[in-house]
């Protein structure tokens, strides 16, 4: 016998099952990909992080992409905060890159030889950075940090690198390494395959702590080549510097005559047109680039004093060479995107988007005390779960992997798409708007709330 329903208990449970149809996902199409790509590829990806390994569940496949939102092949629509790691400060299908392009593409895809693209191109990065007097492109921000270590070694005649925690330049063998047992060690490797006497050459410091930073040249300094850095680490969560921790660095190295590596990879020409460099007021004496600078296409830069820069081959006895490297399509992507960002209300743009994020964020946690930092840069944001202050690597090593992965997923399932490790940044781009923001702000909440 069938016991009727108060009608409006009836509507109630109808309201119910219609949100949570819209909350299924068919992923069907995905997974089959998913199943072919770990026959084909290790880990079934190109890239790591793409395998969303960190946060438990197979990949979506994506279709197609405009402005803010990503299209996967499941015909699933999702508001992208992760914008191809954030070289895509314009959004998705930009029309004047993709119009810039179009119209490159149509006089061939790739010469190797000269073209009077990469002139422009330059042109604009050296009017941006005044730290950079001469420049070389390349495929690459990996590509680019390689060039820029052998080129410190070179030029200074020393072999030793001083890097940060948490600061990642690319999978170069100098590189990728993590700190020893004590605070000054030298490093060891972080991969297989990378010889211990390689990486015995790379000092690991802890970033923010000045303290460290001046015994480790006090050590080190007269060894070292290069100090390279990311002015504003986003790999590893976004850590900004303490104040005056840059000039700490800078007033060090010019101590004991060694050079300055700005890893601008991420935080050129998002941060502002003239970089984080630009902000800080001060120049390094090589700067690596990447991302924006190519619009969307692989590209890398190394640029610096022309001292330096003329140790390169065929000028000077530090090799390098690229089949591809100045590519037409690349670069003509970078003029476009570049000469959009040079009238100069992308930036506010994205600033006042930021603080109303930010603001959101603040209110979300007043209301709820969830044990999360919230940390903004910019146009750059991540999301640390822990109640402690996040200042360093090591503070953010010790982030709930678990709430983050619960947190994830609950975004997906809402369709914003985040990076997928709790150790990545989150991006802003022109094509977001405030109601994007609200959207955001309003499915933090509810699933904060509901994480309690």
């Amino acid at each position: 016998m069938l016991f009727p329903l108060p009608i409006d208990l009836f509507f109630a449970l109808l309201k119910r099952v219609d949100y949570l149809k819209e909350q299924i996902m068919d992923f069907s199409l995905s997974e089959k990909l998913w199943n072919q790509a770990q026959e084909l590829f290790p880990g079934g990806v190109n890239s790591p992080v793409r395998s969303f390994q960190s946060v438990g569940r197979h990949p979506f496949y994506v279709s197609r992409a405009k402005g803010s939102k990503l299209f996967d092949v499941d015909a699933n629509c999702y508001t992208d905060y992760v914008c191809s790691w954030g070289a895509l400060i314009h959004g998705h299908c930009y029309s004047p890159v993709v119009r810039a392009i179009n119209e490159a593409l149509q006089n061939g895809t790739s010469f190797g030889a000269n073209c009077p693209l990469e002139i422009r191109l330059s042109q604009l990065i050296r009017s941006a950075m005044p730290s950079i007097e001469k420049i070389r492109f390349l495929n690459s921000g990996t590509e680019a940090c390689m060039t820029a270590i052998r080129l410190a070694r070179g030029f200074s005649r020393r072999e030793k690198i001083m890097k940060f925690e948490g600061c990642y330049h690319g999978h170069v063998d100098s590189l990728l390494v993590k700190a020893g047992s004590g605070a000054l060690t030298t490093g060891i490797p972080d991969s297989e395959g990378i010889p211990a006497s390689l990486s015995a050459l790379t000092i690991i410091l802890p970033w923010n702590d000045e303290e460290k930073l001046i015994a480790a040249f006090k050590k080190y300094g007269r060894e070292t080549a290069a100090i390279i850095l990311e002015p504003v680490p986003a790999n590893c969560g976004l850590i900004p510097p303490k104040e005056g921790f840059l000039e700490s660095i800078e007033s060090q190295a010019r101590a004991y005559g060694s050079l300055i590596i700005f890893d601008e990879v991420i935080t050129g020409f998002r941060l502002s047109y003239g970089g984080a460099q630009a902000l800080f007021r001060i120049k390094p004496d090589l700067t690596v680039l990447g991302k924006i600078i190519g619009g969307g296409l692989p590209v890398g830069a190394i640029g610096g004093k022309k001292e330096i820069m003329d140790c390169l081959s065929p000028l000077g006895k530090v090799y390098q060479a690229g089949t591809l490297s100045g590519n037409p399509l690349a670069m003509a992507a970078g003029i476009a995107q570049l000469e959009e960002l040079q009238k100069g209300h992308a930036y506010q743009y994205l600033e006042n988007l930021g603080q109303q994020l930010e603001a959101g964020m603040l209110e979300i946690q007043k209301k709820l005390s969830y044990p999360l930092q919230f940390h903004r840069f910019g146009s750059l944001f991540s999301f640390f779960f822990t109640s402690k202050k996040v200042a360093s690597a090591a503070d953010a090593y010790q982030v709930d992997k678990m709430k983050f992965s619960s947190f994830f997923t609950a975004l997906l399932s809402s369709r914003i798409f985040i990076p997928p490790s709790p150790f990545e940044t989150a991006f802003l781009s022109t094509a977001h708007t405030e109601s994007d923001i609200d959207e955001l702000l309003k499915i933090v909440y509810d699933t904060l709330k509901k994480m309690l």
